[in-house]
């Protein structure tokens, strides 16, 4: 049932990230495959930092680090997955915005 939960999760992701793109200016909208694909894409640079980085540089980590961090991924995410357009303001408030919902709701795909 492990992998149940993780599709379960990136369904999740991909929902956050497209209620992110109506929300918060500088980052589109996307479409659901798009947000999907954003998220995958996302997981995987998160796994490659913490694997190079450590877990206290992950994006998922507390903090400010974690905070700038999960910006740069999203905003690194831009020029790897097409359709995805994100300002480095846009970039900043999405990593808020992913942070306040991750309160409520773990989006963490790993």
């Amino acid at each position: 049932m492990d992998w149940v939960r993780t599709i379960v999760r990136f369904v999740i992701a991909a929902l956050v990230l497209m209620f992110i793109g109506y929300v918060v200016p500088g980052f589109s909208a996307l479409s659901f495959s798009t947000a999907l694909i954003t998220a995958l894409v996302i997981a995987g640079i998160s796994y490659l930092i913490e694997l190079f980085l450590g877990q206290n540089a992950s994006p998922y980590a507390h903090g400010v680090v974690g905070f700038l961090v999960s910006a740069l991924v999203i905003y690194i995410t831009q020029f790897l997955v097409p359709g995805l357009s994100v300002s480095v303001i846009g970039a900043l408030l999405a990593s808020l915005v992913i942070g306040l919902i991750d309160l409520f709701i773990p989006t963490k795909v790993r």
